[in-house]
């Protein structure tokens, strides 16, 4: 199977910055996109940033400009550096994989969560 570990997340003060880490690991044959995804309690999990394998990347509205999602395919790790940060980016970050196991079928796996908590 996959495994997705998350790190980096943290309390920062507003307009500082963090570095989110993800790392899949496992019976790996290719990880294809990877997405970075965020809920707030009571609020719905939204895409914060994703990134396909040949580096091609989309950002919600709310982050362009402040953060960059970047990867190491040799690592199999997505990054998410967040820049500018607000009190509203205060969230639980999840990470998401879609990834192509040894036996070459596809499954979305998904890291455990960092909470990343903004004050102001």
């Amino acid at each position: 199977q996959v495994q997705l570990v998350e790190s980096g997340g943290g309390l920062v003060q507003a307009g500082g910055s963090l570095r989110l880490s993800c790392a899949a690991s496992g019976s790996i044959f290719r990880v294809n996109t990877m997405t970075w995804y965020r809920q707030a309690p009571g609020k719905q999990r939204d895409v914060v940033a994703a990134i396909t394998r040949g580096g091609s990347t989309n950002y919600a509205d709310s982050v362009k400009g402040r953060f960059t999602i970047s990867r190491d395919n040799a690592k199999n790790t997505v990054y998410l550096q967040m820049n500018s940060l607000k009190p509203e980016d205060t969230a639980v970050y999840y990470c998401n994989a879609d990834v192509t196991v040894s036996t070459m079928r596809r499954y979305d796996y998904w890291g455990q969560g960092t909470q990343v908590t903004v004050s102001s």
